[in-house]
């Protein structure tokens, strides 16, 4: 992979925030809309690209994001020269380590960075006239998908709007009690017809005896995989007793922060299904060295994603340039401007990426923001 030297001349920010009309549940709490924190960045040959930072959460958070980029990054990077779109993101993270610190603002500004990076990187894959995942090697267009973040109410009729979708693969959240997680995993896995599975997503929602719990029973039921049982600072002597107590693949990684949480769970350790989330840490330059070593070591590498079309096309040709066993996630609530930037070309559980240069966003739909 032979990247060219850049210079960016504007780093901008647009927050789009989506009405919907059901909120989307977790285990710690509500959205109530669709935030998108959308990044412009432009090189000094008039080529753009665009990124997405995450920020679902606190309420608040996305407008804080957005001045992050504007205040803290933009101005480190506007106009300085830079050999790769990795030597941009590393001057920029090694810029801000001592504001990092400082503020104790890690996660957020790791996402303002990562958001940062996509842009940069889809700049310079619509450069050099490339698909994002053939500009990191990918050959290959089609990827296996599934419909995540399936509310705890209304189970099977979300399920139903997914496989008419086109998906085969259905990721649901529990954390809402035993009573309701029982009776929605049982209607679930009873509903699965030839061909089909199904996920579970704790967020972060249990504690180790109760994961463990939760685990006795649910494992009847075969689920893919068990996503966050517990929370992530969780100590790892119980990550591995949990991943000895149950026959269910353990999966997580969207809330590591650094190269050293992804290589303390892997490897054999007790993470099964690894899951990076490109706009909330790493961007492109860190979640694709960890994808191509998550799939060197026979994990599954199944990106995180529950934002913006930006993320989502970030996540899809991440996932098509590893390869590997993985899934694409694919949020099956409403999130009609996500829609609008990244239409799913969806076939039986398959997305076929766009050829179009770069991260095949629709263009249009984004510059209607920043006009």
């Amino acid at each position: 992979m032979t990247l060219m030297p850049l210079q960016l001349t504007a780093v901008e920010t647009r927050l789009v925030r989506t009405p919907i009309s059901t909120p989307v549940q977790t285990s710690f709490g509500l959205m109530r809309d669709r935030p998108t924190l959308l990044v412009r960045v432009t090189e000094a040959s008039g080529v753009q690209g665009y990124g997405e930072v995450w920020c679902n959460f606190p309420v608040c958070g996305a407008e804080h994001r957005a001045r992050l980029v504007e205040t803290e990054i933009a101005p480190r990077i506007t106009g300085k020269d830079f050999a790769s779109p990795q030597d941009c993101y590393t001057t920029l993270t090694a810029a801000l380590r001592i504001l990092r610190l400082q503020t104790g603002e890690p996660g957020p500004i790791a996402q303002a960075i990562a958001g940062v990076d996509i842009a940069v990187w889809d700049m310079a894959a619509r450069r050099a006239g490339l698909p994002l995942h053939a500009l990191m090697g990918g050959t290959n267009r089609q990827i296996p998908a599934y419909a995540s973040g399936i509310n705890p109410t209304g189970v099977l009729g979300t399920v139903a709007a997914a496989r008419a979708a086109g998906h085969r693969a259905f990721k649901l959240k529990v954390g809402f009690g035993e009573a309701t997680d029982r009776a929605n995993v049982e209607a679930l896995a009873a509903e699965m017809g030839a061909g089909e599975s199904f996920m579970l997503d704790a967020n972060q929602g249990w504690a180790p005896d109760q994961a463990q719990a939760a685990l006795a029973w649910i494992a009847d039921h075969r689920p893919r995989w068990m996503e966050e049982p517990m929370p992530v600072d969780t100590p790892t002597a119980a990550w591995q007793a949990l991943k000895a107590a149950t026959p269910v693949p353990l999966a997580g990684g969207e809330n590591f922060l650094t190269r050293a949480d992804y290589d303390a769970a892997t490897g054999g350790k007790w993470l099964d299904v690894v899951q990076p989330d490109v706009a909330k840490w790493g961007g492109i330059t860190e979640c694709l060295p960890v994808a191509q070593q998550v799939v060197a070591e026979g994990l599954a590498y199944c990106p995180h994603s529950l934002g913006g079309g930006v993320a989502l096309a970030a996540s899809a040709h991440l996932l098509a340039a590893a390869g590997g066993p993985g899934l694409l996630e694919c949020d099956a609530n409403e999130n009609t401007f996500r829609d609008a930037v990244f239409p799913l070309d969806l076939t039986d559980g398959r997305v076929t990426l766009s050829e179009a240069p770069g991260l095949g966003v629709e263009v249009d739909a984004l510059e209607r923001i920043f006009a």
